[in-house]
């Protein structure tokens, strides 16, 4: 009974998402939510659980045709 579930890790975001607007206004939260994303990409990336090449060589031979 000790895991740590989904819906507890979307609810202390919520939370933390909630007191950034509060504190900070909209905008600020939005910009620290999507750089949040980009970094959490960004370490999927280079764990290799994300393959980025397949997509830059299927939009790479869309773009010549």
């Amino acid at each position: 009974m000790n895991q740590i579930r989904l819906s507890h890790l979307g609810a202390v975001a919520g939370l933390l998402f909630g007191w950034l607007v509060l504190q900070y206004g909209v905008i600020k939260a939005v910009f620290v939510l999507a750089v949040g994303a980009v970094g959490w990409l960004a370490g999927r990336v280079l764990d290799g659980d994300v393959d980025l090449s397949a997509l830059s060589r299927r939009r790479g031979d869309q773009d010549f045709d």
